[in-house]
């Protein structure tokens, strides 16, 4: 979890954090602007900001130690996911893990909008009801396309725009709504 956003929930300010645990000031300013890696933090430090914002050691450096793969390595996961699980209980187990709104906290938002259209891909084809619970991150939209890798090498290739047109005319609409370029979520070995 990400030490700005459990004080903004619990609405403790770094100084009050700082008091109340008995860290101090510096620390707690340093850890929030990212100049000291909470990861790196004596056990001590740790566990007085984890009793003041009521949340385990764990759940306090998790975020921290997690490692982020490519966003194709990432898109390429959950399509083995969805083969795997089949298309219902990869919806529910979705839901259920709250993955999207966890990725969207911490601000990767390719990742969140990619499952968040995965799951309502997935739930227009089996004709199930959207979750209004993501409602508000589908107002969300990236600021630039995002493109499968092999588009772009072979726009490179070409040195023409021309597959990135197609393939945008050819993208599933949930995934289009986000400003990401997918056509095909079947197809995994």
């Amino acid at each position: 979890m990400n030490i700005n956003h459990l004080l903004e929930e619990r609405d403790i300010t770094k100084y009050r954090l700082a008091k109340l645990s008995g860290v101090p000031h510096t620390t707690v300013n340093d850890i929030c602007n990212g100049r000291v890696k909470i990861e790196r933090c004596a056990a001590e430090t740790l566990y007085k900001l984890s009793v003041v914002l009521g949340v385990s050691l764990d759940a306090l450096v998790s975020e921290a130690m997690e490692f982020r793969a490519s966003f194709e390595t990432y898109k390429s996961q959950i399509c083995h996911r969805v083969k795997d699980l089949g298309d219902i209980d990869f919806i529910i187990d979705t839901y259920e893990s709250e993955e999207i709104r966890r990725l969207f906290r911490k601000r990767w938002y390719p990742e969140s909008l990619y499952l968040l259209a995965m799951v309502d891909y997935l739930s227009r084809e089996n004709d199930l009801p959207l979750c209004v619970e993501y409602n508000d991150i589908r107002k969300t939209r990236l600021t630039e396309v995002f493109y499968p890798a092999s588009i772009l090498t072979l726009c490179s290739a070409l040195n023409s725009d021309k597959p990135k047109l197609e393939s945008w005319q050819e993208a599933i609409p949930e995934f289009k709504r986000f400003n990401i370029v997918e056509s095909e979520v079947r197809n995994v070995n």
